[in-house]
């Protein structure tokens, strides 16, 4: 494998990681929210804000101009 396809390949990685990431971040927000039958606390909505801003980020890095911002940002 070439330099280039090992960069191409982990950037891809680095998306992918970061979209798994941001979706398993929601889907434990919703399980919660079910769960309990009221919202997360604001604190951890406030932590899961960042933690996807991290994620998000770093795809963007890699992989700019994805669909991963808006999608994330429709995320309730």
């Amino acid at each position: 494998m070439q330099d280039s396809e090992i960069k191409e390949m982990l950037a891809d990685l680095v998306w992918l990681n970061a979209v798994i990431a941001t979706e398993l971040i929601q889907i434990t927000e919703n399980s919660s929210a079910i769960l309990r039958k009221s919202p997360p606390s604001a604190s951890c909505l406030v932590e899961h804000h960042a933690l996807r801003s991290t994620a998000l980020a770093m795809a963007e890095k890699y992989r700019p101009g994805t669909m991963l911002a808006r999608h994330l940002g429709e995320h309730q």
